[in-house]
């Protein structure tokens, strides 16, 4: 049998069980990616000219006619109906660009860091399904660099003391820290490679060609007292850490980085093979040693080259994050010569936050450097309903107009998976010629979520679609029931709660859900999802005629708006309990399955969903509405906030930030138990809370 033909039917088993026996999978040539699919007696017949192709046009079929659509989570089932329909004419179509990205350094710590093989097993179908064939595959790395450090005259407990804990790991490979939460057990190193190899064997399987990393100049401080006269310089300060989990960068010019680089990319092809392709990102949030383009270009070139004398087929992928991050040292000078420093096509860009900035309109088309265009959608992993289909169709649209020949790939560079999983599915839709039109996608979203037609509920998905999903992502999206307690505004960067509807709309929707009702996973989980952001916006409405009760002194009003905000956390959790994605359960007692070392990796789990880091620079960052999280995080911080302005005192703002800042160390220290409420229906609970709030 053909590989990719036993791959797609491997799949397919997997993801519809027996029913996959309905299915017939076939190859095809064709000069691009493209898939087909009809019925052929009483088969389905997928064709494609590849696994990854043959993936989209199963997944084409269970979306279209079957009602139903497949999570990225492993734990919601794919419901099938009884009988598979019938296709009435050969459905065809053609992707538009050749290379379809998913994923950022950041979800492998906000979403993946505790995950197994049950999980990404199936993650991999979803990519697979939805048409992604260069994911970026960075887990394992540590075991290559443990081998790489300790030629380099480091000992094991050099190198495990610099790794970082895992949730933070993502930042530690983008030179931003070091040391954090270490040392990193060994114990993890090892399991990481086993699961690297895995995941990369099933990718490939799948027609995917993973980004591995490459040496972006990062190295343990101590390397220069093992190998003396090294061209290192401290980075910049990040994050708001202290200057021991500061940074040591290697300039791409000295002798020594090409030597490094060599042995990390051999050491990586032995474990985990190459497609080739190296994701190095040397700037990521911190200043450079030197911003004249001269010098820049040097780095540039001294990085490729390093790695094209390796691998002569090296190409380079570069986050094009810093480009946004930082344009007062970006200036249109510097980006040119960074990028014309590399061989023509032999560097792609991830133009990176599209729904925000198209930063390819601001470089020549990155002066034909060939690119991504990506959608972010998401920072740390927030629980917020954010996105805007119809703007990712306008710029998706743009694009492909008027981006250029050098336009490559579309895909998206997500921090978290939050709670927008069908707005990335819209996104890697627009990766293909289909003809179906925005509205009807709509449509299919709705269908395939409740498992039929429903007149009600694609109703409250187009109105989610027209006067909900109408934002960009921002870094801190959230409630401002996880922020930190205040009076005005919201404290800090990292929680902001501004939304760009009015709340009374997405109660409509809410209401709209419920007229017509499903046992469907996805559909339960939208019925939840809507609620909770409906009384997470309440909640700043409450919070604010709590501040006009508090500046009038008016005592009853305070202890009656107290009581109906911390009920608000109360009722979010009864609506979400029987909803994994909204559980920090699941988030800890993975972490403890991790290893033997059970407590250190939930202290790690709760440190980045918390304080994230050692000051309060990052805190909150990584806010999510989950049970157990709400209600022994975010509703004690609040209750010591009501505590203290309840009786209409003057209120120390600074001395209670201490307080809290105490508390919430002492929350991730595994000091506190978490408690979770049962069960309930979210049916049955939003019903409940529609009438309590009179919505």
């Amino acid at each position: 049998m053909d590989p990719d033909v036993r791959s797609a039917k491997e799949l397919c088993g997997r993801i519809v069980g027996e029913k996959s026996s309905g299915f017939v999978f076939e190859k095809i040539a064709s000069d691009g990616d493209a898939y087909e699919i009809e019925s052929v007696g009483d088969k389905i017949v997928v064709r494609g000219n590849n696994a990854n192709s043959m993936a989209v046009g199963l997944n084409r079929y269970l979306t279209e006619f079957c009602g139903t659509t497949v999570s990225w989570w492993d734990y919601v089932p794919t419901v099938m109906p009884e009988t598979l329909p019938v296709i009435p004419s050969k459905v065809m179509a053609e992707a538009l660009v050749p290379q379809r990205f998913f994923l950022n350094y950041c979800t492998f710590g906000y979403t993946m860091p505790w995950w197994g093989w049950k999980e990404w097993e199936r993650f991999i179908d979803w990519m697979a399904l939805n048409g992604i064939n260069m994911p970026l595959a960075i887990t394992g790395q540590e075991a290559v660099w443990q081998k790489v450090w300790r030629k380099w005259g480091l000992s094991d407990d050099e190198i495990r003391s610099f790794f970082v804990g895992p949730s933070h790991l993502p930042w530690q490979r983008m030179c931003n820290v070091d040391r954090w939460e270490g040392p990193l057990p060994q114990e993890w190193i090892d399991s990481q490679a086993a699961l690297g190899k895995k995941i990369l064997r099933r990718e490939r399987e799948l027609g995917m060609h993973p980004v591995l990393p490459g040496f972006a100049g990062h190295v343990p401080a101590e390397l220069a007292d093992h190998n003396p006269g090294l061209d290192t310089t401290r980075v910049s300060y990040w994050g708001g850490f202290a200057d021991k989990y500061r940074t040591t960068f290697l300039a791409p010019m000295d002798p020594s980085f090409a030597a490094i680089q060599k042995d990390f990319l051999t050491e990586q092809a032995k474990l985990y093979g190459t497609d080739h392709i190296y994701g190095v990102d040397p700037f990521n949030e911190i200043d450079a040693p030197y911003w004249d383009p001269e010098t820049l270009a040097k780095m540039a070139d001294g990085i490729y080259r390093s790695m094209a004398e390796v691998d002569p087929d090296a190409v380079w992928l570069q986050m094009g994050w810093l480009f946004y991050a930082d344009q007062e040292h970006w200036t249109p000078e510097n980006i040119e010569a960074y990028l014309t420093a590399v061989p023509e096509g032999r560097l792609i860009i991830l133009d990176y936050y599209l729904e925000n900035i198209a930063i390819w309109k601001r470089t020549n088309r990155f002066h034909g450097v060939p690119y991504i265009a990506c959608y972010l959608g998401n920072f740390g992993g927030n629980t917020v309903i954010e996105g805007n289909m119809r703007d990712i169709s306008a710029w998706t649209r743009e694009a492909y107009e008027d981006g250029g020949g050098n336009l490559v790939g579309i895909g998206s560079t997500l921090e978290g998976f939050g709670v927008n999983e069908p707005v990335y599915q819209f996104l890697m839709d627009k990766a293909w010629d289909t003809g179906i039109s925005d509205s009807r996608r709509v449509d299919m979203i709705a269908d395939s979520r409740f498992g039929r037609e429903s007149d009600s509920f694609r109703e409250a998905w187009h109105l989610l679609d027209e006067d909900i999903y109408t934002s960009v992502s921002r870094t801190g999206h959230a409630t401002l029931n996880m922020a930190h307690p205040c009076f005005t505004g919201w404290w800090h960067w990292t929680t902001n709660p501004m939304i760009t509807y009015d709340n009374s709309t997405l109660g409509e929707v809410w209401k709209l859900m419920l007229e017509d009702t499903s046992d469907k996973d996805e559909y339960l989980f939208d019925v939840a999802n809507v609620g909770r952001q409906w009384m997470g916006n309440h909640f700043r409405e409450l919070r604010d005629l709590y501040t006009e009760a508090y500046n009038r002194r008016d005592i009853e009003a305070l202890e009656a708006l107290s009581g109906e905000m911390l009920g608000i956390f109360d009722d979010t959790e009864a609506l979400l309990s029987s909803r994994e994605e909204f559980s920090l359960r699941r988030w800890i007692e993975d972490a403890r399955r991790a290893g033997s070392l059970s407590d250190y990796y939930e202290q790690n789990a709760r440190t980045l969903v918390s304080v994230w880091g050692d000051s309060y620079h990052l805190c909150d960052y990584a806010s999510r509405a989950w049970t157990g999280l709400l209600g022994t995080y975010y509703k004690p911080r609040w209750k010591m906030f009501f505590d203290r302005t309840s009786a209409a005192q003057e209120f120390d703002q600074a001395a209670f930030d201490e307080d809290i800042w105490a508390f919430e160390n002492d929350w991730r220290m595994v000091s506190t138990p978490v408690t979770y409420p049962a069960p309930e229906n979210p049916v049955d609970v939003s019903r409940r809370l529609i009438e309590k709030y009179n919505i």
